[in-house]
C-alpha cells in the first residue's frame, strides 16, 4: 500500500508576527511587520502610542501557547515550525548584546514542545527584520545587515543547539522581488537592480547562517524555504514554453544559489541583459559554498504564463501575480486550486536539486461559519487536504524523499497579505475578528478530528 515513510514530520506551520502579539512586550523592538498593519502589501506606518493593529496581540499566542500547543498535541503533530521574532532577541538589530527576556520566552516555547514530544522546526526570519535596521542602515540593501543577521543566528545557534535541530534561513525568499519592503527592507518604489543586490546580500547571509549552524549544531539539519510558484504554459506555443521556463526560473535561482553554492549562468546572464552590475566579491562567492541540507517550500497554488501580452490578465494569488488557468477551480479569495501541481512541484524540486524536501505551508483560507451549536464544519478545507497529500503521497511513490508536512495556520491566525483574520486556515478557531472584537477563546473545527486520524493514520485514512 502507498504509505507515508515512518518519521514522516506531521504538523502545522506558524509565524511568530501573525500568532504571537505581545509585539513591545519584554523588550521586544519594532520590526517591519509592526509598520505595515495592512499586511505585505500594504504601506509603512510609523507607530505612535496608543495605536494599535491586529498583529499588536494576534491570537496572543505569547501568553497562551502552552494551551496551543497542547491542542496541537492532541491532534498528533510530532513537529511544529515557529519563527523566532528578530527583534525579540535583538530589538534594534545592532545592539550590543542580545535581548535576555526574548531569549528566555522562545527557552519556555522550545520545552513546552519537548514536553509534547513535538520537534521544532524553527525560522530564522519569516517576514520581518528589526525597523531600526531599515530606518538607520537602509535595511538590506546595505552590506552591513549581512553581520547583523550572522550574530542574530549565531546567538540563538548557541542558545538552542540542545532543543533545536531543524532550521531554517528567510521565509519565502524569492517573495522580495514582489514586497520588497517585508521581504528586504526595501520600498516598495525601489528599482530591480537595488532589489537584486539587498537580495544577494540575503542570500549571502543565509549561507552564513548554513555555515553557522553547520558548526554549532553538527547534529541539526538547516534549509531554505521557497515560495513554490509553479507556472504552466497557458499554450502550447514555443513562446509561451520559453517564457514559462524563465518565470520559473525567476524563483527557482533562489533554490539554485542556496542547492547548489553559486549563481547559475541563465541569472548572470539576466543581469547583464538589464545592467544590473551587482557587487558581488570573492568573500560572497567563497561564503555562497555553504549549501543547504534541505529544500523547504510553501505551496497554495499554479498559474499560468503567456507571451502574448493581449491574454496577459493579471490575477492575483498569494505573492505572484499570474494568468488564471482555465481548467482549475478557485477559493473564495481567488487562489486556484490544484492539488496535482503539488505532485508535479515536488517532482520538479526532487529532479532538480536530489535534496530531500519539506512541504512546510499549505492550506486553505476561508470564511468559517460557527453554527449554532458552537460547532465549524469546514469540509471544503478537509477536500482541499486530502487532496494535496494524496499527491504528496503519489509524489513519494515517485521517488521523491519528502521528509515531512506542516499545514499553514494549524490555529487560526492573521493572514500576512492583508492582516486580516476573516481568512482562517486553522484546525482551531480562534475567537477574534478583523475589527478586533472576540474572547480569543480557542475551538475544535471539524478538521481538527479529520487530521488527527490521518496523523494516527500515518495518512492511510486519506481518500484518493
Amino acid at each position: 500500500m502507498k504509505a507515508f515513510p515512518q518519521t514522516f514530520y506531521w504538523g502545522g506551520a506558524t509565524a511568530a508576527n501573525q500568532v504571537e502579539g505581545a509585539f513591545l512586550e519584554d523588550g521586544k523592538g519594532l520590526s517591519t511587520s509592526d509598520v505595515q498593519p495592512h499586511g505585505v502589501f500594504g504601506d509603512v506606518v510609523e507607530r505612535v502610542p496608543g495605536d494599535t493593529g491586529l498583529k499588536d496581540i494576534a491570537i496572543d499566542f505569547y501568553h497562551r501557547y502552552p494551551d496551543d500547543i497542547a491542542l496541537f498535541a492532541e491532534m498528533g503533530f510530532n513537529c511544529l515550525r515557529v519563527s523566532i521574532a528578530w527583534t525579540r532577541i535583538f530589538p534594534n538589530g545592532d545592539d550590543a548584546e542580545p535581548n535576555e527576556a526574548g531569549l528566555a520566552f522562545y527557552d519556555t516555547l522550545f520545552d513546552e514542545m519537548a514536553k509534547h514530544h513535538i520537534t521544532p522546526l524553527v525560522t530564522l526570519s519569516h517576514y520581518e527584520m528589526p525597523w531600526a535596521l531599515v530606518k538607520n542602515y537602509g535595511g538590506w540593501g546595505n552590506r552591513k545587515v549581512i553581520g547583523f543577521f550572522e550574530r542574530y543566528a549565531r546567538t540563538v545557534f548557541e542558545r538552542y543547539k540542545g532543543k533545536v535541530k531543524l532550521w531554517l534561513t528567510f521565509n519565502e525568499i524569492n517573495m522580495s522581488l514582489h514586497a520588497p519592503m517585508t521581504g528586504v527592507g526595501l520600498p516598495s518604489d525601489s528599482s530591480k537592480a537595488e532589489v537584486y543586490q539587498a537580495i544577494h546580500h540575503q542570500l549571502v547571509a543565509s549561507a552564513l547562517a548554513v555555515k553557522a549552524c553547520h558548526e554549532i549544531v553538527p547534529e541539526g539539519k538547516i534549509g531554505n524555504m521557497l515560495l513554490g510558484g509553479l507556472m504552466y504554459p497557458l499554450s502550447c506555443k514555443p513562446d509561451d514554453v520559453f517564457k514559462t521556463l524563465q518565470e520559473n526560473r525567476g524563483w527557482q535561482f533562489f533554490g539554485d544559489v542556496q542547492a547548489r553554492g553559486a549563481y547559475p549562468g541563465y541569472m548572470l546572464r539576466y543581469f547583464r541583459d538589464n545592467g544590473f552590475a551587482l557587487e558581488i566579491t570573492d568573500a560572497d562567492r567563497d561564503a555562497l559554498k555553504s549549501t543547504i541540507d534541505f529544500i523547504s517550500f510553501s505551496y497554495y497554488m499554479t498559474g499560468c504564463v503567456t507571451a502574448d501580452d493581449a491574454l496577459n490578465q493579471k490575477a492575483r494569488g498569494n505573492i505572484l501575480n499570474m494568468v488564471p488557468n482555465p481548467h482549475l477551480e478557485s477559493s473564495e479569495w481567488g487562489w486556484q486550486i490544484d492539488p496535482l501541481g503539488l505532485r508535479t512541484l515536488l517532482n520538479v524540486l526532487w529532479d532538480r536539486y536530489q535534496k530531500p524536501l519539506f512541504i512546510v505551508e499549505n492550506g486553505l483560507g476561508a470564511k468559517d461559519k460557527v453554527e449554532a451549536d458552537g460547532s465549524i464544519n469546514d469540509d471544503y478545507r478537509i477536500s482541499y487536504l486530502n487532496d494535496h497529500l494524496v499527491q504528496a503521497r503519489e509524489a513519494i511513490e515517485d521517488g521523491v524523499e519528502l521528509m515531512g508536512f506542516t499545514s499553514w495556520g494549524p490555529i487560526d491566525l492573521v493572514s500576512a497579505s492583508k492582516a486580516e483574520l476573516s481568512k482562517r486556515y486553522g484546525f482551531i478557531y480562534v475567537d477574534r475578528h478583523d475589527d478586533g472584537t472576540g474572547t480569543l477563546a480557542r475551538s475544535k473545527k471539524k478538521s481538527f478530528d479529520w487530521y488527527k486520524e490521518v496523523i494516527a493514520t500515518n495518512g492511510a485514512s486519506l481518500k484518493a
